[in-house]
């Protein structure tokens, strides 16, 4: 099949709506600060949440939980205290990457990286080695409240299943997806790719467990039977 053109269309705003009151809005992203924000984006790749939490708490406890202090901090000692968020010398290189950015362009202030565009600031943070688009846009999106939709392995893995975006579509393709067709509203954003994680972890999971699904519906007006 020819996915250049998308063979099924689906109202978003609907699919939101249809999330956010089976599941309530999510609460996220759950941090105290933007630096937080930040730095957790950075080391939730490839481990569960629950691990960076421990990252985040033990960088608290030792106090460095601050640009300078990261800053500051041997790439060594910054991998010892953040063990717990696993890949920890590949995430410790790629935080101490991204403060280097922080001081050099914008004198390691937050406030000054948040003042340009979010388009400039996107080009920007995906030259720094080891963010992807996904962390960076986990950065403008929650950290930054600019508007730009968040994909993950769990995106592609529900809209592919109702037969709406092949799974293996680039992540520019994905993302267009959503941006062209919702509103550019942080907190819509910000609900849906929550919603959407959700969805995932409870009903669409490697098995997915379709029958109490709040997407269902999208099989029955696509004539399909099951997942």
């Amino acid at each position: 099949m020819d996915r250049g053109k998308h063979p099924i269309t689906a109202d978003l705003l609907d699919i939101y709506n249809r999330l956010l009151a089976a599941f309530g809005p999510q609460h996220w992203w759950p941090s105290e600060s933007r630096l937080e924000m930040i730095v957790g984006a950075i080391l939730t790749q490839n481990t569960a949440w629950k691990n960076v939490e421990k990252a985040l708490f033990a960088l608290k406890s030792n106090n460095v939980l601050s640009p300078e202090s990261l800053y500051k901090m041997p790439q060594s000692e910054l991998a010892f205290i953040i063990r717990s968020s696993g890949f920890f010398n590949v995430k410790a290189l790629r935080l101490k990457a991204w403060i280097a950015f922080l001081f050099d362009a914008y004198d390691g202030s937050l406030d000054k990286m948040f003042s340009v565009s979010g388009g400039s600031l996107r080009e920007q943070l995906l030259t720094i080695k080891g963010l992807g688009p996904e962390t960076v846009d986990s950065i403008l999106l929650y950290a930054g409240q600019y508007p730009y939709f968040v994909v993950d392995a769990y995106t592609r893995r529900i809209f592919s299943r109702h037969n709406l975006l092949d799974s293996k579509s680039p992540y520019q393709t994905v993302q267009n997806y959503f941006m062209e067709r919702l509103p550019a509203d942080v907190q819509l954003y910000n609900e849906y790719h929550a919603l959407i994680v959700r969805l995932a972890k409870q009903f669409c999971k490697t098995t997915a467990e379709c029958e109490k699904c709040p997407l269902n519906y999208l099989f029955l007006s696509n004539g399909q039977n099951s997942c």
